[in-house]
């Protein structure tokens, strides 16, 4: 059974860290004029704030970029990598704290072709997410949807009452200390094909 998120009293109230894990097997429904695309979401990771996590964007306080992160939460934050790609986060805790949680992989569970259209007409079902910049491009996700309420006209989020057995692991591609053993705060559900594959952070050759 799908609970709406915005019947849930509370329930963004917590960490990231302990959010993340219940966001697994939740969907989110993206609206548009196209149609609407539905995502399973199989694979989190938790970024908390200020001075408490030296892999998330906050570590160091609030900048222009992360100021979505210390606002309410059930928003979106999002962001570029590799100043190409899109990420999207879901904001949690009580305003000020900053802590947020990255949807890395999921299901396309509805609107499949319209992901295809996003992503490529001959793209496996399990690979049209499978991963953060690939789950932000099939749901059509921009980063100018930062900001956005997930409970709101543009999107939907439903939880989800189903147990599954999730695994966990330290955060795949953080650097530095953020991703050491310390912060095993990476959950994704056993055994789902549409889980990313580990990668550990590549060291980057300084100019």
């Amino acid at each position: 059974m799908f609970i709406p998120a915005s019947n849930s009293s509370g329930f963004f109230d917590r960490t990231s860290v302990e959010v993340a894990p219940d966001l697994l097997g939740a969907r989110l429904t993206r609206h548009s004029a196209l149609g609407d695309i539905t995502l399973r979401i199989t694979e989190v990771e938790a970024y908390l704030g200020v001075g408490e996590d030296p892999g998330s964007h906050s570590f160091r306080g609030m900048t222009a970029r992360n100021a979505v992160m210390f606002g309410p939460p059930l928003r979106l934050y999002t962001y570029f990598t590799y100043g190409m790609h899109v990420c999207a986060n879901i904001v949690c805790s009580p305003e000020g704290q900053a802590s947020a949680v990255l949807l890395r992989a999921g299901e396309i569970v509805e609107g499949v072709e319209l992901a295809r259209v996003h992503r490529g007409e001959n793209v496996a079902l399990r690979d049209l997410a499978r991963g953060p910049a690939r789950l932000t491009k099939a749901m059509g996700i921009p980063l100018s949807d930062g900001g956005a309420e997930v409970v709101g006209d543009v999107y939907s989020l439903e939880l989800s009452d189903a147990v599954h057995d999730i695994d966990t692991s330290v955060r795949t591609g953080v650097s530095g200390p953020g991703g050491l053993a310390a912060y095993p705060w990476r959950f994704f559900i056993t055994g789902d094909p549409t889980v990313s594959p580990y990668r550990a952070s590549v060291p980057r050759k300084r100019s």
